[in-house]
């Protein structure tokens, strides 16, 4: 996808982090954005301010866990703007501490927002996208799919979001060559960040009060959200740098998208142990105080 002038684009996630600045970038070309998010209040200020700026951007409160809510946004976009030319699957929550401490409500939540808030996009705009591409030979479409480094890593004490992350990889990957069979104006995009600065550690901010747990947090879930508040905060790339890595990513039709490439290292040595037999190594890799820092505060 090379012109992004008068094109539309659908961002979920879109009143902050990752989110914001996808649409800042398409405000900046000239694109018409369609935004979702669950926090409203975040949501019409970020309406408000690219309406300042003179764009044309519509916003709509949605909880993407939920398809039918999906389905309103689609309903929207293309009322509002007649077709959806790029799509940004970027809403996402976190969640940590040892897999088995995780509750019922934990694995609803996180999977709900991470995995069905993606698999709800898929399934309802793919369809769009394919049919104006039927229609129109000059047509060109894209979705971008957020997932993680822990979509192909899978540090401690980070179960449910790393389960999360790891099947929208796999979704990802498997829309890249369902779409190839199909069409050549509608591809894929897989973003995989490692810590920026984002808000995605305080995601709890959100989290519906029918997903609240019953019990005060676990040490092994405080020590988690610690450890993250610190390495999310301390991310030396920002969230505008991540974004323009992902235009620049459809653009030239990349599917794999890293904002941090030197973590590769990591990925080729869990490949390595899985292609070889090996048992799973130290997912920090050459990071080693990072497990030996858990160790210490969860058995202290």
């Amino acid at each position: 996808m090379k012109q992004f002038e008068s094109k539309v684009a659908v961002i979920t996630g879109g009143a902050s982090g990752f989110g914001k600045e996808f649409a800042r970038i398409g405000a900046s070309l000239g694109m018409k954005l369609v935004l979702a998010d669950v926090q409203e209040d975040s949501l019409d200020s970020t309406v408000a301010e690219f309406k300042s700026q003179g764009a044309q951007v519509i916003g709509l409160r949605t909880d993407v866990s939920k398809a039918e809510e999906v389905q309103v946004l689609a309903d929207a976009a293309m009322t509002a703007f007649g077709e959806v030319n790029l799509l940004f699957n970027n809403a996402g929550v976190g969640a940590g501490g040892l897999i088995w401490e995780n509750t019922q409500k934990d694995w609803d939540w996180v999977l709900g927002v991470n995995l069905y808030g993606v698999v709800n996009g898929v399934r309802i705009f793919t369809p769009l996208m394919l049919e104006a591409a039927r229609k129109d030979p000059g047509y060109q479409g894209h979705i971008v799919n957020t997932a993680s480094m822990a979509g192909l890593l899978n540090p401690p004490a980070m179960g449910v979001y790393n389960v999360s992350k790891h099947a929208v990889v796999a979704l990802s990957e498997t829309l890249y060559q369902d779409l190839s069979l199909v069409t050549d104006q509608v591809h894929c995009s897989v973003l995989c960040p490692f810590y920026v600065p984002t808000g995605i550690s305080q995601s709890q901010r959100n989290r519906p009060a029918n997903m609240a747990n019953d019990q005060p947090p676990t040490r092994s879930q405080m020590v988690s959200q610690a450890l993250s508040d610190k390495a999310v905060n301390s991310g030396k790339v920002s969230a505008a740098d991540v974004a323009q890595m992902t235009f620049d990513a459809i653009r030239e039709d990349g599917f794999y998208i890293y904002s941090h490439p030197q973590s590769l290292d990591s990925v080729q040595r869990r490949m390595e142990e899985i292609v070889n037999q090996r048992n799973p190594g130290d997912p920090f890799g050459d990071k080693s105080e990072v497990r030996a820092g858990l160790i210490a505060a969860l058995r202290g």
